[in-house]
Protein backbone atom coordinates (compact mmCIF):
# COMPACT_ATOMS: atom_id res chain seq x y z
CA UNK A 1 0.00 0.00 0.00
CA UNK A 2 1.38 3.43 -0.94
CA UNK A 3 1.94 6.19 1.60
CA UNK A 4 -0.07 9.41 1.19
CA UNK A 5 1.58 12.81 1.69
CA UNK A 6 -0.27 16.11 1.84
CA UNK A 7 1.77 19.24 1.07
CA UNK A 8 0.14 22.45 2.35
CA UNK A 9 1.82 25.71 1.38
CA UNK A 10 1.52 29.33 0.40
CA UNK A 11 4.18 30.79 -1.87
CA UNK A 12 3.77 34.50 -2.56
CA UNK A 13 6.92 35.08 -4.65
CA UNK A 14 7.19 31.54 -6.04
CA UNK A 15 10.47 30.79 -4.23
CA UNK A 16 8.92 28.42 -1.68
CA UNK A 17 7.11 26.57 -4.46
CA UNK A 18 10.46 26.07 -6.23
CA UNK A 19 11.93 24.72 -2.98
CA UNK A 20 9.07 22.26 -2.53
CA UNK A 21 9.23 21.15 -6.17
CA UNK A 22 12.94 20.32 -5.87
CA UNK A 23 12.61 18.74 -2.45
CA UNK A 24 9.61 16.56 -3.36
CA UNK A 25 10.96 15.40 -6.72
CA UNK A 26 12.18 12.00 -5.42
CA UNK A 27 8.81 11.44 -3.70
CA UNK A 28 6.77 12.37 -6.78
CA UNK A 29 8.75 9.87 -8.88
CA UNK A 30 8.33 7.05 -6.36
CA UNK A 31 5.68 4.39 -7.05
CA UNK A 32 5.14 3.83 -3.33
CA UNK A 33 4.12 7.41 -2.52
CA UNK A 34 1.10 9.53 -3.47
CA UNK A 35 1.74 13.27 -3.15
CA UNK A 36 -1.17 15.73 -2.95
CA UNK A 37 -0.28 19.40 -3.35
CA UNK A 38 -2.52 21.95 -1.61
CA UNK A 39 -1.54 25.55 -2.47
CA UNK A 40 -3.54 27.84 -0.20
CA UNK A 41 -5.52 30.65 -1.77
CA UNK A 42 -6.15 33.63 0.51
CA UNK A 43 -9.47 35.44 0.13
CA UNK A 44 -7.51 38.69 -0.18
CA UNK A 45 -4.88 38.96 -2.86
CA UNK A 46 -1.33 39.47 -1.53
CA UNK A 47 0.08 40.75 -4.81
CA UNK A 48 3.81 40.29 -5.36
CA UNK A 49 5.80 42.48 -5.36
CA UNK A 50 4.29 44.22 -2.37
CA UNK A 51 3.31 47.86 -2.37
CA UNK A 52 5.04 49.78 0.43
CA UNK A 53 1.91 50.42 2.51
CA UNK A 54 0.36 47.00 2.01
CA UNK A 55 3.59 45.35 3.15
CA UNK A 56 3.72 47.20 6.45
CA UNK A 57 -0.06 47.16 6.86
CA UNK A 58 0.14 43.34 7.03
CA UNK A 59 2.51 43.57 10.01
CA UNK A 60 0.12 43.88 13.01
CA UNK A 61 -2.17 41.04 11.91
CA UNK A 62 0.81 38.81 10.99
CA UNK A 63 2.27 39.17 14.48
CA UNK A 64 -1.06 38.26 16.10
CA UNK A 65 -1.85 35.49 13.55
CA UNK A 66 -5.15 37.28 12.87
CA UNK A 67 -5.89 36.26 9.29
CA UNK A 68 -9.01 36.20 7.15
CA UNK A 69 -10.08 32.66 6.15
CA UNK A 70 -8.61 31.21 2.96
CA UNK A 71 -10.67 30.16 -0.04
CA UNK A 72 -12.37 26.86 0.95
CA UNK A 73 -10.87 23.65 -0.44
CA UNK A 74 -11.92 20.02 -0.63
CA UNK A 75 -9.78 16.96 0.04
CA UNK A 76 -10.79 13.39 -0.66
CA UNK A 77 -10.41 11.27 2.46
CA UNK A 78 -8.63 14.11 4.29
CA UNK A 79 -7.96 12.08 7.45
CA UNK A 80 -6.02 9.28 5.76
CA UNK A 81 -2.71 11.04 5.02
CA UNK A 82 0.39 9.39 6.45
CA UNK A 83 2.50 12.57 6.51
CA UNK A 84 1.77 16.29 6.26
CA UNK A 85 4.35 18.75 4.91
CA UNK A 86 3.69 22.44 5.65
CA UNK A 87 5.72 24.97 3.67
CA UNK A 88 5.70 28.58 4.80
CA UNK A 89 7.54 31.88 4.88
CA UNK A 90 7.91 34.03 7.99
CA UNK A 91 6.20 37.41 7.82
CA UNK A 92 7.38 39.76 10.57
CA UNK A 93 8.80 36.86 12.65
CA UNK A 94 5.50 34.95 12.38
CA UNK A 95 4.00 32.46 9.92
CA UNK A 96 2.52 34.18 6.86
CA UNK A 97 -1.14 35.17 7.11
CA UNK A 98 -2.46 32.46 4.71
CA UNK A 99 -0.63 29.79 6.73
CA UNK A 100 -1.96 31.21 10.02
CA UNK A 101 -5.46 31.15 8.54
CA UNK A 102 -5.07 27.48 7.64
CA UNK A 103 -3.58 26.50 11.00
CA UNK A 104 -6.48 28.13 12.86
CA UNK A 105 -9.17 26.60 10.65
CA UNK A 106 -11.47 23.73 11.60
CA UNK A 107 -10.20 21.80 8.57
CA UNK A 108 -6.63 21.95 9.87
CA UNK A 109 -7.70 20.46 13.18
CA UNK A 110 -9.21 17.50 11.33
CA UNK A 111 -6.36 17.06 8.83
CA UNK A 112 -3.52 17.45 11.32
CA UNK A 113 -4.87 15.61 14.36
CA UNK A 114 -2.39 12.93 15.46
CA UNK A 115 -0.49 13.29 12.18
CA UNK A 116 3.31 13.55 11.77
CA UNK A 117 4.33 16.90 10.28
CA UNK A 118 7.41 18.19 8.49
CA UNK A 119 7.71 21.99 8.28
CA UNK A 120 9.66 23.61 5.42
CA UNK A 121 10.73 27.24 5.79
CA UNK A 122 12.10 29.50 3.04
CA UNK A 123 13.26 32.86 4.38
CA UNK A 124 15.81 35.65 4.50
CA UNK A 125 17.52 34.58 7.73
CA UNK A 126 15.17 35.09 10.70
CA UNK A 127 12.79 32.19 11.32
CA UNK A 128 13.24 31.08 14.95
CA UNK A 129 10.28 33.00 16.44
CA UNK A 130 8.03 32.06 13.51
CA UNK A 131 8.78 28.37 14.06
CA UNK A 132 8.11 28.79 17.78
CA UNK A 133 4.64 30.08 16.87
CA UNK A 134 4.19 27.26 14.35
CA UNK A 135 4.97 24.69 17.06
CA UNK A 136 2.26 26.22 19.24
CA UNK A 137 -0.24 26.11 16.35
CA UNK A 138 0.65 22.48 15.61
CA UNK A 139 0.19 21.61 19.28
CA UNK A 140 -3.27 23.19 19.25
CA UNK A 141 -4.13 20.91 16.31
CA UNK A 142 -2.70 17.87 18.19
CA UNK A 143 -0.14 17.31 15.40
CA UNK A 144 3.34 15.82 15.87
CA UNK A 145 6.30 17.79 14.49
CA UNK A 146 8.94 15.22 13.46
CA UNK A 147 11.18 17.31 11.18
CA UNK A 148 11.97 20.86 10.13
CA UNK A 149 13.83 22.16 7.06
CA UNK A 150 15.10 25.74 6.84
CA UNK A 151 16.53 27.21 3.64
CA UNK A 152 17.66 30.83 3.93
CA UNK A 153 19.30 33.62 1.98
CA UNK A 154 23.04 33.05 1.65
CA UNK A 155 24.00 36.73 1.78
CA UNK A 156 25.08 38.42 5.02
CA UNK A 157 22.50 40.00 7.34
CA UNK A 158 23.50 43.59 6.57
CA UNK A 159 23.61 42.90 2.83
CA UNK A 160 20.17 41.29 2.86
CA UNK A 161 18.72 44.32 4.68
CA UNK A 162 19.09 46.01 1.29
CA UNK A 163 18.56 43.21 -1.23
CA UNK A 164 15.50 41.57 0.35
CA UNK A 165 13.34 44.74 0.71
CA UNK A 166 14.30 45.64 -2.87
CA UNK A 167 13.04 42.24 -4.03
CA UNK A 168 9.88 42.38 -1.92
CA UNK A 169 8.91 45.89 -3.08
CA UNK A 170 10.08 45.84 -6.72
CA UNK A 171 10.30 42.17 -7.72
CA UNK A 172 13.97 42.63 -8.67
CA UNK A 173 16.21 40.00 -7.06
CA UNK A 174 19.31 40.09 -9.27
CA UNK A 175 22.66 41.29 -7.89
CA UNK A 176 23.46 45.01 -8.10
CA UNK A 177 26.15 47.40 -6.85
CA UNK A 178 28.30 44.38 -6.03
CA UNK A 179 25.68 42.94 -3.67
CA UNK A 180 24.53 39.33 -3.89
CA UNK A 181 21.25 38.34 -5.52
CA UNK A 182 18.33 38.21 -3.11
CA UNK A 183 16.76 34.94 -2.04
CA UNK A 184 17.88 31.34 -1.84
CA UNK A 185 20.39 30.29 -4.50
CA UNK A 186 19.34 27.84 -7.22
CA UNK A 187 22.11 25.47 -6.14
CA UNK A 188 20.79 25.28 -2.56
CA UNK A 189 17.25 24.76 -3.85
CA UNK A 190 18.28 21.88 -6.12
CA UNK A 191 20.27 20.21 -3.35
CA UNK A 192 17.15 20.14 -1.18
CA UNK A 193 16.15 16.98 -3.07
CA UNK A 194 18.25 15.13 -0.46
CA UNK A 195 15.49 15.81 2.05
CA UNK A 196 12.94 14.21 -0.25
CA UNK A 197 15.15 11.16 -0.64
CA UNK A 198 15.50 10.88 3.15
CA UNK A 199 11.74 11.25 3.67
CA UNK A 200 11.12 8.52 1.09
CA UNK A 201 13.55 6.23 2.91
CA UNK A 202 11.94 7.13 6.24
CA UNK A 203 8.45 6.33 4.97
CA UNK A 204 9.63 2.93 3.77
CA UNK A 205 10.98 2.31 7.30
CA UNK A 206 7.76 3.63 8.92
CA UNK A 207 9.65 6.34 10.79
CA UNK A 208 6.63 8.62 10.61
CA UNK A 209 4.68 6.08 12.66
CA UNK A 210 7.47 5.80 15.22
CA UNK A 211 7.60 9.62 15.58
CA UNK A 212 11.26 9.48 14.55
CA UNK A 213 13.04 12.33 12.67
CA UNK A 214 13.95 11.42 9.09
CA UNK A 215 16.38 14.25 8.31
CA UNK A 216 18.97 13.96 11.07
CA UNK A 217 22.51 14.67 9.89
CA UNK A 218 21.49 16.27 6.57
CA UNK A 219 21.96 19.92 7.56
CA UNK A 220 18.21 20.51 7.59
CA UNK A 221 18.43 23.25 10.22
CA UNK A 222 21.33 25.50 11.13
CA UNK A 223 20.75 28.19 13.75
CA UNK A 224 22.73 31.41 13.51
CA UNK A 225 23.19 32.32 17.21
CA UNK A 226 23.41 36.02 16.33
CA UNK A 227 19.67 36.09 15.70
CA UNK A 228 18.36 34.31 18.80
CA UNK A 229 18.24 37.37 21.06
CA UNK A 230 17.54 39.78 18.18
CA UNK A 231 14.42 37.84 17.24
CA UNK A 232 13.16 37.77 20.84
CA UNK A 233 13.60 41.52 21.14
CA UNK A 234 12.05 42.06 17.72
CA UNK A 235 9.01 39.89 18.48
CA UNK A 236 8.30 41.73 21.74
CA UNK A 237 8.60 45.06 19.93
CA UNK A 238 6.36 43.83 17.09
CA UNK A 239 3.64 42.79 19.53
CA UNK A 240 3.70 46.17 21.31
CA UNK A 241 3.60 48.16 18.07
CA UNK A 242 1.13 45.75 16.47
CA UNK A 243 -1.31 46.16 19.35
CA UNK A 244 -0.97 49.96 19.17
CA UNK A 245 -1.48 50.13 15.40
CA UNK A 246 -4.58 47.91 15.59
CA UNK A 247 -6.19 50.48 17.88
CA UNK A 248 -6.22 52.95 14.96
CA UNK A 249 -8.29 50.83 12.61
CA UNK A 250 -8.46 47.65 10.60
CA UNK A 251 -6.01 46.59 7.92
CA UNK A 252 -6.44 48.72 4.81
CA UNK A 253 -7.87 51.72 6.66
CA UNK A 254 -6.26 55.14 6.18
CA UNK A 255 -6.66 55.95 9.87
CA UNK A 256 -3.71 53.80 10.87
CA UNK A 257 -1.29 54.95 8.17
CA UNK A 258 0.21 57.79 10.26
CA UNK A 259 1.05 55.34 13.06
CA UNK A 260 2.45 52.89 10.50
CA UNK A 261 4.66 55.70 9.17
CA UNK A 262 6.00 56.38 12.67
CA UNK A 263 6.61 52.64 13.13
CA UNK A 264 8.59 52.42 9.86
CA UNK A 265 10.87 55.26 11.03
CA UNK A 266 11.29 53.49 14.37
CA UNK A 267 12.10 50.20 12.61
CA UNK A 268 14.74 51.78 10.38
CA UNK A 269 16.34 53.44 13.41
CA UNK A 270 16.31 50.10 15.24
CA UNK A 271 17.94 48.27 12.32
CA UNK A 272 20.65 50.87 11.83
CA UNK A 273 21.56 51.36 15.48
CA UNK A 274 20.33 48.69 17.91
CA UNK A 275 20.66 45.56 15.75
CA UNK A 276 24.42 45.92 15.00
CA UNK A 277 25.08 46.80 18.65
CA UNK A 278 23.09 43.78 19.84
CA UNK A 279 24.97 41.46 17.45
CA UNK A 280 28.30 42.71 18.81
CA UNK A 281 27.07 42.22 22.37
CA UNK A 282 25.81 38.71 21.56
CA UNK A 283 29.27 37.79 20.24
CA UNK A 284 30.73 38.54 23.68
CA UNK A 285 27.93 36.72 25.50
CA UNK A 286 28.40 33.61 23.32
CA UNK A 287 32.04 33.40 24.38
CA UNK A 288 31.13 33.69 28.07
CA UNK A 289 28.20 31.26 28.04
CA UNK A 290 29.07 28.95 25.17
CA UNK A 291 27.81 25.74 26.83
CA UNK A 292 24.42 27.18 27.74
CA UNK A 293 23.93 28.78 24.33
CA UNK A 294 24.90 25.55 22.56
CA UNK A 295 22.07 23.79 24.44
CA UNK A 296 19.63 26.52 23.38
CA UNK A 297 20.76 26.11 19.75
CA UNK A 298 20.28 22.34 19.90
CA UNK A 299 16.77 22.86 21.28
CA UNK A 300 15.88 25.26 18.44
CA UNK A 301 17.34 22.95 15.79
CA UNK A 302 15.31 20.00 17.07
CA UNK A 303 13.84 17.68 15.97
CA UNK A 304 15.91 17.38 12.76
CA UNK A 305 19.13 18.92 14.08
CA UNK A 306 22.08 20.22 12.12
Amino acid sequence: MSKRILVVYYSQSGQLENVLTAMLHPLILADTVEVTMLPLRPTEDFVFPWSFWKFFDAFPESVYCDALPNVPFELIDSESFDLIIIGYQPWFLSPSLPISAFMKSDQAKVILKNKPVVTVIACRNMWIEAQKTMKELLLSCEARLIDNVVLSDQSGPLESFITTPRWMLTGKRESFWGLSAAGISDDVIQKSSRFGEAILSGLISNKEVENTPMLTGLGAVCVDPRFIASEKIGKRSFRIWGKLIRLFGKRGSWSRRPVLGIYVLFLITLIVSVVPLNMALQSIIRRLFKGKIDKIIQSIEAPSGK
